[in-house]
């Protein structure tokens, strides 16, 4: 294996530092004695414990987590089910109908989040006022989800070769059959990062929530809600809590994909 020159070292350790350090303090600090956010005073566990006990930020975040799990779930169903209508295709449609999916990826949020609002106050109208809140934090959510499963599920159905659903048909399968039992199981990895990306960006989102939420506040809402005073140091242990959880389903993720892979190379070995 060629050694990294010294140059490159220096990169990788300034390129990191940049991403980790940030993390590295706010974690510190969520076990800092006092609420000072320049010097550490001592060790204490009592941010966690008072964290439990904040009755606002748990309300905040089971929204966050409701409304992420929710739509990550309907919009990686949506998105998948489009992704095979868009491969199905002939060229010129499935190029225009994905440069369409593609802008609200490039449109900046806060034309989404506006959008979205004035969608939702003309809506609002017609329903007596009964609209905001879940359900077009809901419907948002899944709005700026869905094309990130398409650009996520297109590449791998590109990849599959067609045979094997003509094959699965010509053996018996009905196409319902056929999908699951042939398809399904092939785009799966993609399905499921793209409900990885999916729950990130939905927990994440503060710009398009802040439009569409009506008076229901998720996380990213009341965090800024905070600022306006002082952030409590009890968001710096809620942070370092996700932070914990989100970094063990990656390790988690990638190593299953590691055992995947060698028991593949060992099956290849083997014949």
């Amino acid at each position: 294996m060629k050694k990294m020159s010294i140059p490159a070292k220096v990169y990788m350790v300034l390129f990191f530092s940049f991403l980790y350090v940030p993390i590295a303090v706010l974690i510190a600090f969520s076990f800092n004695e006092s609420k000072s956010r320049s010097v550490f005073t001592g060790f204490t566990l009592d941010w966690y414990k008072s964290l439990f006990q904040n009755e606002m930020i748990l309300s905040a975040l089971g929204v966050s987590l409701l409304i992420a799990f929710a739509s990550s779930i309907i919009a990686t169903v949506l998105g998948t089910l489009a992704s095979i209508g868009i491969n199905s295709m002939n060229r010129a449609s499935r190029t225009l109908v994905v440069n369409i999916s593609y802008l609200p990826v490039i449109n900046p949020e806060i034309i989404t989040g506006v959008s979205l609002m004035l969608l939702f106050v003309v809506a609002n109208g017609f329903l007596g006022g009964k609209l905001f809140g879940m359900t077009t934090l809901l419907i948002s959510h899944i709005t700026f989800n869905v094309p990130y499963v398409i650009f996520n599920v297109m590449p791998k159905l590109r990849q599959m070769d067609k045979s094997l659903y003509e094959a699965a048909l010509d053996l018996g399968c009905n196409p319902r059959q056929a999908f699951l039992k042939v398809v399904l199981p092939e785009i799966m990895p993609a399905v499921l990062s793209s409900f990885l990306i999916c729950l990130t960006y939905s927990i994440d989102d503060f710009i398009i929530s802040y439009f569409t939420s009506g008076t229901v506040q998720t996380l990213s809402i009341a965090i800024y809600s905070m600022t306006r005073k002082k952030v409590s140091p009890e968001i710096n242990a809620l942070s370092t809590i996700m932070f914990v959880v989100i970094l063990a389903i990656v390790l988690v993720s990638n190593a299953h994909d590691s055992r995947k892979e060698k028991r593949k190379q060992r099956q290849a070995a083997a014949c």
